[in-house]
């Protein structure tokens, strides 16, 4: 055996990681057998004391028998998507919060999204996006437009792979062959010169296909809704990759199913897969675990860089 100071923070479950101990249960029973009696773990570890820790060959030991609690079946799902005949509305409220030494600012953004399955090809699948009653707190014309200018190409076309990640997102074929008029009305009714500018490059990015799939898997209900929540568990954990911000800052998560005790729907919980100074992030998915189709998503993320920081909050709820 070995000595292991406790740091401050350390616990049971954290120390048995960093040995690859998977019962964290052993590694307090071990201790208690060979240690002084004033030692003995009753509850918490305390910073400073003693910890005996098991040679690797005793771990393997422990290993062998199999009884982790992140072994349970329930809680390495193989999460299904089966999203045929789906349609659902949600509502949808994001919050975008700025400070620095200077300024503080913030911004909330509501809205309703419907999501539609239309059908499937090929290993595919092709959903229909409806974004409509658009509420902004600060409000100004160039956000009515913009909320125009989203409603004016509704549906958004979405196409999937059968575990439901992004392969596609475009216009459907009548939008593109109604551009000019559907830009025309918006220019009637938003006749200002900076609107004129933003129409010219919202044209641009509409019609140009290549474009339009980088900009539309940014929006952050798409890449929320859409994301790789469904890749597979192994020892209680998911790993899986999201992009965060206006930047689009590539992060790693790891996800975990917050207990087994579910029936009708699993409550999925996602962390940074590793701790970061500058970034924080929180997620949960609410998903169906018959047909695998998200409920309910909250997520919140802070960035911190150059004296700055910026903080999110996207809730996301199914309409009853």
């Amino acid at each position: 055996m070995t000595v292991h100071f406790i740091l401050s923070g350390e616990t049971l479950e954290s120390i048995s990681e960093e040995i690859n101990l998977e019962n964290p249960k052993y590694l307090k029973e071990f201790h208690n057998k060979h240690c002084a009696k004033e030692d003995i773990i009753h509850r918490d570890l305390i910073p400073g004391r003693k910890l005996l820790v098991p040679h690797i060959n005793i771990i393997r030991e422990y290993n062998s028998r199999n009884d982790a609690p992140f072994k349970h079946p329930k809680l390495n799902p193989d999460i299904p998507f089966v999203p045929e005949n789906f349609s659902r509305i949600y509502t949808v409220t994001n919050k975008e919060t700025y400070e620095n030494s200077l300024e503080n600012h913030e911004n909330t953004l509501s809205y309703t999204v419907s999501v539609k399955w239309i059908r499937s090809e090929n290993n595919y699948h092709i959903f229909h996006l409806f974004k409509n009653n658009f509420s902004e707190e600060l409000g100004s014309m160039m956000a009515d437009l913009a909320s125009e200018s989203i409603r004016s190409i509704n549906p958004v076309q979405v196409k999937t792979d059968l575990k439901g990640n992004i392969l596609n997102v475009g216009i459907t074929q009548q939008t593109k062959d109604n551009f000019r008029k559907i830009k025309e009305r918006l220019h009637d009714r938003f006749p200002d010169q900076y609107a004129k500018i933003y129409l010219d490059e919202f044209e641009m990015t509409v019609l140009n296909e290549e474009l339009f799939n980088i900009r539309m898997r940014e929006d952050i209900f798409v890449k929320n809704y859409f994301a790789s929540v469904r890749n597979p568990f192994k020892n209680g954990k998911a790993l899986l990759h999201q992009l965060v911000g206006e930047e689009s800052i590539k992060i790693n998560l790891q996800q975990k199913v917050q207990n087994s005790g579910y029936d009708t729907e699993m409550v999925i919980l996602q962390t940074l897969e590793k701790p970061e100074d500058d970034f924080s992030f929180a997620g949960k998915y609410t998903l169906q675990t018959d047909t695998g189709m998200a409920k309910e998503i909250i997520i919140d993320y802070a960035i911190s860089q150059f004296d700055a920081k910026n903080y999110s909050s996207f809730i996301m709820k199914e309409l009853s």
